[in-house]
């Protein structure tokens, strides 16, 4: 009788672990159920900024174009300039699915590998009237080009920071079977003066965020899970 007992228990738990390793394993991509598309979700006008096609500054990108398409579903690299001149460039990077590939394009890494000197890193909450967004803050420079940034990704519908929380995002969607997208949102300017930077790039978030519609803020601020 007792190895009777034993014999439904062990065949108990090998089902459980096979029903649990087929929950686990995530098959439907969340970019197939809601596709979209950088270029039409971005203005290019909204609040005092427009897009500056012509500026003729460079927008920080790591690799190869070849490589850059292997990696990611979508890129988007735009200048803006607002009503006093001062230019922000943002740089988007969309992948449909997220598992590692957006890592390569860390800024902290990105940089460096173009010849900037990485001077500072600092996480920094991105304060908008929908929530605080975790961000990161960057001092760079490349001879006499200072270049404050500040980024951060969303793995699905949130902000993340570090690895165990984007293994904890990456959890939650693979307990309904769902392979996240997601998405490096990065910004930054020419600028000798950091504190002013960072908050003409604040600016800049939280009047591009207004303009956007409540489901495409959620995708690119990743306050959707907040």
């Amino acid at each position: 009788m007792f190895s009777n007992r034993i014999a439904l228990l062990m065949a108990a738990l090998m089902f459980s672990a096979s029903v649990g390793a087929i929950v686990l394993r995530p098959e439907q991509r969340v970019a197939d159920l809601s596709a979209i598309s950088l270029d039409t979700m971005i203005p290019k006008q909204f609040g005092n900024w427009r897009e500056e096609p012509q500026a003729g500054l460079q927008v920080v990108n790591p690799q190869t174009q070849a490589l850059l398409d292997k990696l990611y579903s979508q890129i988007l690299t735009r200048m803006y300039v607002n009503d006093q001149g001062y230019r922000v460039m943002l740089s988007l990077a969309y992948g449909s699915d997220q598992r590692g590939a957006l890592q390569a394009h860390k800024p902290e890494v990105c940089y460096p590998a173009q010849g900037f000197t990485l001077h500072t890193t600092k996480a920094e909450p991105l304060t908008t009237p929908f929530g605080d967004i975790p961000a990161q803050r960057l001092y760079t420079t490349l001879g006499p080009r200072q270049e404050p940034v500040t980024y951060w990704f969303t793995v699905g519908d949130e902000a993340v920071q570090g690895k165990l929380q984007k293994r904890l995002v990456d959890l939650r969607y693979g307990l309904t079977g769902q392979i996240p997208d997601g998405l490096l949102f990065r910004i930054s300017s020419i600028d000798g003066d950091q504190k002013r930077a960072y908050q003409m790039q604040d600016q800049f978030v939280n009047q591009l965020l207004q303009a956007t519609p409540p489901a495409d803020r959620k995708r690119l601020s990743g306050l959707g899970g907040s």
